[in-house]
């Protein structure tokens, strides 16, 4: 068998993620002086609501991230590996993050222990409901055909991960000033001007500044443009959703692609603690899957 696999970085939602038997590897985050882990189930003693996490980053309460470390990775590959299963790991895009690097230690250390199973990384070069949507295409399409191979089953993963656009803005420049995305000068110059940036994250995985618009809501109907103007399959392709407790704002950008396209989204999710760490509450992003890469 195969047991796909990846972050808690996807923003996947604890039903799915239980329907499909995805393990999703937390990672850790701090808030103030306490550290908490990124987790989709509500009943862990480590979950902390988006709501609250967002509402004390408002207050003025300062938030980070860590990455997995490679004995945390090894102690979620083990056990899926000693059941017997190979892994498909579809990670957090490279360009955001170096924990990759890890889990190819654990992996190091695990083959020889385990050398009838397999593991194959996939970096998604993803980020928030943009990897989520691509493990939730990966997981489907596993669904569907259960008997692929773990190679074909990485081929497609490597695929659709490629096409899975990313269109983002955020509400507030210095938290991306905080995370070094952008200089001092243009966070007090944008916010003076009520500048809004418009970002995608590029086939390298990083975050790239497309345009800057003057406003909130011009910045949400750019994201609704970029759908239409680059999706594959408007009537049937899947459309995701994120916010960073904006969620007024992400039911309005769901209004204009209704608007666009005839559809609404097939998921309006929570942006966690991990990426809402850097971008800041009031983040808004679109994600679907185009017949180009991004």
């Amino acid at each position: 068998m195969i047991r796909i696999v990846t972050d808690s970085t996807a923003d996947l939602w604890q039903e799915y993620v239980e329907k499909r038997n995805i393990l999703v590897v937390a990672m850790h985050y701090r808030l103030g002086d306490n550290n908490y882990m990124a987790t989709p189930d509500t009943a862990s003693p480590y979950y902390m609501d988006d709501r609250e996490f967002y509402r004390q980053m408002r207050a003025g309460v300062v938030a980070g991230t860590t990455q997995i470390n490679a004995s945390q990775y090894t102690e979620a590959f083990e056990p899926v590996l000693a059941a017997g299963d190979d892994i498909l790991y579809a990670a957090f895009s490279s360009g955001l993050t170096g924990s990759q690097n890890n889990a190819r230690l654990a992996w190091d250390e695990l083959k020889d222990k385990y050398p009838e199973r397999r593991m194959v990384m996939v970096d998604t070069k993803a980020a928030s409901l943009g990897e989520g949507l691509a493990v939730w295409m990966i997981a489907e399409h596993f669904a569907a055909h259960p008997d692929l191979s773990l190679d074909d089953l990485a081929d497609y993963a490597a695929t659709v991960s490629m096409k899975v656009h990313h269109w983002f803005t955020v509400d507030d420049l210095k938290y991306l000033k905080r995370s070094g995305r952008v200089s001092g000068a243009a966070a007090v110059i944008g916010t003076v001007l009520n500048i809004k940036p418009v970002l995608h994250v590029d086939t390298e995985g990083h975050l790239i500044a497309v345009e800057k618009v003057q406003g909130r809501k011009k910045a949400l109907r750019r994201l609704a443009e970029q759908l239409e103007a680059h999706m594959a399959d408007k009537r049937n392709g899947a459309i995701f959703i994120g916010n960073c407790d904006a969620l007024e704002d992400a039911r309005f950008v769901d209004d204009l692609i209704f608007q666009k396209t005839g559809r609404r989204a097939d998921r309006i999710g929570g942006i966690g603690p991990v990426i809402g760490s850097h971008s800041g509450p009031g983040t808004l992003a679109v994600f679907f899957v185009s017949e180009d890469e991004r």
